[in-house]
């Protein structure tokens, strides 16, 4: 049996910052970290027209930036300088601006493997030791923390497990971490498109009687396409061939970047508002989307995530205790409180107001976008939210 101080259980995106995020204070105290990955990490970039994206917020820019891997990140990181949002079949329009708003980037959309990539690079296999495959089969408490239970027969004993596997198994269920669940009755449908005009840095969110879709600039003129449909639509869609497919998104969107010319491969996924009845307990922490998965609609949930990884890193380093401290964890959980309860609300109550048909909601839809473009003190408070860095400047 080996022992360390902290074992990271999940090392995709959230997990690996969240190691990176320790590890300058973990190496100053001597503590030991095991990031436990099942599935291949990014060490190898591979460019890929069909590759995943996330988009990343100006504040997330400047997580990164404090952990010194931004300068990376940035080599293939498109920026998001205009986000246009619009409803189908209505003259309301709202637009938000990087200028504007004084920043360099509303935002920025980068491929997942390259910040996969970016990550696993800048840690340091003297303080967090990397394995993978590695497969964990169960969590059971022990003395010290928890002891990790692995595939092949070998057992971690930690201070600190901290689960960021994404909900993919049963760890949480196993240690009786219940969660609300609500469905949307609707599936993200995401491709990568290229349309016929250079999309010069901007984003749109566009509401239509379907269901919104979002266009995200990537590199090489393509777009990062997230269509919301009801999960039977969605399904349909996946089948279509790349013209007819390529034809309901024409429809859909309109011409403003000219005619769309190739589509790459289609992924659907069930969208619900999952959270986690606990997400800390003594030597134990539940992150990421294991913690809560949002509707991809506001584009929040990875940079939600990012800062409850930075928050809980800044707590653990900030104390004198042992990181599975309840206390310590606690100050975590207080802390992060109020940014989850306002982003996933946030993310909640947007699917509500465009998601229903009716037309008296429409019709204010259509007021409150344009109302939103007339105010620029309303629509900066909204742009400031989006960028992930509160309502104050």
């Amino acid at each position: 049996m080996s022992q360390v101080e902290i074992a990271i259980i999940g090392g995709g995106l959230v997990g690996a910052s969240l190691a990176l995020a320790l590890q300058r204070g973990a190496a100053a105290r001597g503590w030991r970290i095991r990031l436990l990955e099942p599935f291949a990490p990014g060490d190898r970039y591979q460019p890929s027209y069909d590759a995943r994206a996330s988009a990343l917020s100006y504040g997330t820019r400047r997580l990164y930036e404090q952990l010194g891997l931004w300068p990376q990140i940035a080599q293939r990181a498109e920026p998001i300088r205009q986000i246009h949002v619009s409803e189908q079949g209505c003259f309301g329009v709202t637009r938000m601006d990087a200028a504007t708003e004084q920043v360099p980037a509303l935002g920025y959309v980068v491929e997942n493997a390259w910040i996969g990539h970016c990550l696993w690079q800048a840690l340091d296999e003297r303080v967090v030791t990397r394995e993978c495959p590695a497969q964990v089969e169960r969590l059971a408490p022990s003395t010290r923390g928890y002891c990790v239970h692995l595939a092949d027969g070998r057992v971690i004993d930690c201070d600190l497990a901290i689960l960021a596997d994404g909900g993919r198994s049963n760890l949480r269920e196993q240690l009786g971490v219940t969660v609300r669940s609500r469905s949307y009755g609707q599936s993200a449908l995401i491709a990568n498109v290229t349309p016929e005009r250079a999309h010069q840095g901007q984003a749109f969110e566009r509401f239509t009687g379907d269901g919104p879709l979002a266009l995200l600039p990537l590199s090489e003129g393509r777009c990062a396409l997230v269509m919301t449909r009801q999960s039977e639509q969605a399904e349909r869609l996946m089948w279509l061939d790349d013209a007819a497919f390529l034809d309901v998104l024409q429809q859909a969107f309109g011409y403003r970047l000219g005619a769309f010319r190739q589509v790459g491969a289609r992924h659907a996924y069930p969208l619900a508002l999952v959270e986690s009845d606990e997400q800390v307990r003594r030597a134990l922490v539940v992150l990421g989307n294991a913690a809560h998965s949002l509707h991809p609609i506001a584009g929040q949930g990875y940079n939600l995530s990012l800062r409850d990884a930075q928050a809980l890193a800044e707590t653990l380093l900030g104390g004198s205790e042992s990181p599975g401290s309840l206390a310590t964890l606690q100050r975590y959980r207080d802390r992060q409180a109020l940014d989850q309860q306002l982003t996933v609300g946030f993310s909640d109550r947007l699917v509500q107001l465009f998601g229903q048909p009716n037309r008296l909601l429409q019709a204010g839809r259509n007021l409150g976008l344009l109302a939103l473009d007339l105010l620029p003190p309303a629509k900066s408070q909204f742009a400031r939210l989006a960028m992930g860095l509160g309502t104050r400047r």
